[in-house]
C-alpha cells in the first residue's frame, strides 16, 4: 500500500497538520511518527490526485510531501551525487573562483544543471577556463571551501549499518570524490579526473567523461535490479538514475530536476532519504 509521507526540520511538524494531510488524502491507516513533530508517515489506497496541489500548499511550511510506493523500502544501494548533493558546492565553481573566471564558469555550471547546456560540452568548456591553475589549489580549495551537506553522514553510516552498499558517483572530479567520498563513508567514488602536467591543469579531463549515461551504468552495475536502489542528485545529469532507482530523489535540486523526480526534498537535509526508507530517527546510526 502506498505510502504518504510528510518531513519538515526538526520540531516543525504540527501533528494537527498530518491530520489534515490524512483527512485530504483518504488515509487508511494511522499516522506513524518516525521522529515526533519532524517526520510522520500514513498509508493511502492509491496515489492522490491532489498531491501535487496540497505539497504546493504545504511547502511555505517547509514541510516535503511525498508518496512512497509499495515494496521493500529500505534499499541496498545508495549511489549519490556529490556537487550542492553531498557537499554544498559545485567544486569546479570554487576551482574557477581561484583561477579568477568565478562568475563565468558558475553561469555555465548553473545552466548545465538545469539541462539547458550539453553536459560534456559545457563541462570541457569550464575545465578549458582553469588551464595553468596549479594543481595544489585542489587540496586548498578541499581544505578551505568544501563543507559537507547535513545529514550526509548519518545517511551512509545509517544505511551501511543495515547491509547497504554506498557509492558516490559525480560528473565533477576524482581529485575531490576520493576526498569527501573518504570523509563522509562512501564504499568507492566514480568521477572524471583532471589532467594535470608539470604541477598545473592542462585544461582537459581524462576520457571517457562520465555523465548522464555513466550515472545510469553505474548504478545497473551495482544493483542488478534497480529497486534495491536510492539515488540522489540535483542536476539535470542526474536525472536518468534518479528515474532508474527504486527510490530517485532530488535534493534542493533545480526546477527541471524536482519536477521530473519520483521524491523530492526541498526543505530537509540528508537524513530525509532515511525517513523515505521507513527508518525512525532513533535507527539512525551516527557516525
Amino acid at each position: 500500500m502506498p505510502i504518504i509521507s510528510v518531513i519538515a526540520p526538526v520540531g516543525q511538524l504540527d501533528p494537527a497538520l498530518v491530520s489534515s494531510l490524512q483527512g485530504a488524502f483518504g488515509a487508511t491507516g494511522d499516522a506513524l511518527w518516525l521522529s515526533p513533530d519532524e517526520a510522520a508517515e500514513f498509508p493511502v489506497a492509491a496515489m492522490p490526485a491532489n498531491l501535487a496541489e496540497v505539497r504546493a500548499s504545504v511547502a511555505p511550511m517547509k514541510v516535503d510531501l511525498n508518496l512512497v510506493a509499495d515494496g521493500i523500502r529500505r534499499k541496498k544501494l545508495l549511489i549519490a551525487d556529490m556537487d550542492s548533493t553531498m557537499i554544498g558546492q559545485e567544486c569546479i565553481d570554487e576551482l574557477a573562483a581561484e583561477a579568477g573566471v568565478g562568475e563565468r564558469v558558475a553561469d555555465i555550471t548553473a545552466r548545465a544543471m538545469n539541462g539547458e547546456l550539453d553536459f560534456e560540452g559545457a563541462l570541457l568548456e569550464r575545465v578549458g577556463l582553469l588551464r595553468d591553475l596549479p594543481a595544489a589549489v585542489i587540496s586548498q580549495v578541499i581544505e578551505n571551501r568544501i563543507t559537507f551537506t547535513t545529514g550526509g553522514k548519518t545517511l551512509v553510516a545509517t544505511m551501511k549499518a543495515n547491509g547497504a552498499y554506498a557509492a558516490l558517483v559525480s560528473g565533477g572530479f576524482v581529485q575531490f570524490t576520493e576526498s569527501v567520498g573518504a570523509a563522509l563513508g562512501f564504499d568507492e567514488t566514480r568521477a572524471n579526473r583532471l589532467l594535470v602536467a608539470n604541477d598545473r591543469l592542462t585544461g582537459d579531463v581524462a576520457r571517457p567523461i562520465l555523465g548522464r549515461e555513466a550515472k545510469i551504468e553505474a548504478l545497473m552495475e551495482l544493483s542488478p535490479d534497480p529497486a534495491d536502489a536510492i539515488a540522489v542528485g540535483d542536476g539535470a545529469n542526474d536525472l536518468g538514475m534518479i528515474d532508474a532507482a527504486g527510490m530517485g530523489v532530488a535534493l534542493h535540486a533545480k526546477p527541471v530536476v524536482a519536477e521530473a523526480a519520483k521524491l523530492r526534498i526541498d526543505h530537509g537535509d540528508l537524513t530525509a532519504l532515511l525517513f523515505l526508507q521507513g527508518y525512525s530517527r532513533d535507527e539512525f546510526v551516527t557516525p
